[in-house]
């Protein structure tokens, strides 16, 4: 029976270990912890979704460490992990993740699963397992961390699966299909891709726009449009929501010309749009992005995976992004103030 790691047990990863679970059973599971360690050694996790139940308990293995998961797997009849799963927030550590996990990664057999938020993220973990297929995914999945070990999940859940890079051998494409069939065995969804960075740049339209303005206003979407709806700049949206929402769609529209730079023509105008127009029709407040909820609670942020990458793709093309890159500079300032706060830099 396979075995899996998971690293980073927060809201998004305490419900794919559950879906991990179901698939290989609790014992073939280890997550590592931090601050909900205590909380799930004594009494595992629970889980209340919409979608799957409520009350859903489940006790696989718990970690402090990699090492830790390392020490407890070493007696197994099967000692290695077949897949290293990361939910941790995709942020600059010393050591990094990619570092992090190197005692549980078996060269040539454990394939390396990055559920995380962002854009070029997948390079650093590439380049330090060469031997490894890399597996990039993009997670729709409403989750929150209500208490340790509690995680609330609301209706929506879509996994999106390919490997990186998309000219992987045929080895690393079987892991792939192999995780999304074992994504299944376990009760949720996953879709498997050629190229799964087309779903990257798409995800980023939006990840790459409200995260980083909601954090720095303090705002969710839909109070974002209302508070400058009547501001009369000019250059108001032609549905009439006033300059926030076209400044929003501005920005999304420099990805999306980040994005056709790299040959994904359809990450367009009308794809905008689409997104454009679902934030203009919610109901107030809206929707708070983890940025925001990052920034109230005056945690570090994802800005240079979901802001800073982008911009730095954007140079390498030569493609202009003046919006784009002067909410990095900001929200990435914000982010270090959080740092400093904490005697971190």
């Amino acid at each position: 029976m396979p075995k899996a790691l998971l690293f980073g047990a927060g809201s998004l990863g305490t419900c794919y270990a559950w879906v991990l679970a179901n698939a290989l059973a609790e014992n073939n599971v280890t997550t590592v912890c931090r601050s909900n360690y205590d909380e799930a050694s004594r009494n595992g996790f629970t889980i209340h979704s919409k979608l799957w139940g409520d009350n859903l308990k489940f006790k696989p293995r718990v970690a402090r460490s990699v090492d830790d998961a390392v020490q407890q797997s070493a007696a197994d009849e099967q000692p290695f992990f077949d897949y290293v799963v990361i939910a941790a927030k995709a942020l600059p550590t010393s050591p990094s993740t990619a570092e992090l996990i190197g005692p549980a990664v078996t060269s040539g057999k454990t394939a390396i699963v990055l559920i995380q938020n962002g854009i070029g993220i997948e390079d650093e973990y590439a380049a330090k397992y060469p031997d490894n297929p890399v597996l990039s995914t993009v997670a729709y999945f409403p989750a929150t961390q209500v208490s340790p070990g509690i995680v609330r999940h609301r209706e929506i859940e879509l996994l999106h699966v390919g490997t990186y890079p998309a000219s992987a051998p045929q080895s690393h494409k079987q892991a792939a299909r192999e995780f999304v069939e074992l994504i299944g065995k376990g009760g949720a969804t996953a879709k498997l891709h050629d190229d799964v960075q087309r779903e990257r740049w798409i995800k980023l339209l939006v990840n790459g726009s409200w995260n980083p303005v909601c954090a720095l206003t303090r705002l969710r979407d839909r109070e974002f449009i209302d508070a400058n709806a009547s501001l009369r700049l000019g250059g108001e949206d032609k549905d009439g929501k006033g300059n926030g929402l076209q400044f929003i769609r501005e920005v999304m529209l420099e990805i999306a010309a980040v994005a056709q730079a790299y040959g994904y023509g359809d990450v367009n105008e009308e794809m905008v749009d689409f997104q454009i127009k679902r934030a203009a029709v919610r109901d107030l407040p809206g929707v708070q992005p983890s940025m925001l909820t990052d920034a109230f609670e005056g945690r570090s942020m994802e800005v240079d995976a979901i802001v800073g990458n982008a911009v730095r793709l954007a140079r390498k093309k030569g493609v202009a992004v003046p919006m784009l890159r002067t909410i990095y500079l900001l929200a990435n300032g914000l982010s270090e103030s959080f740092a400093r706060k904490k005697g971190v830099s």
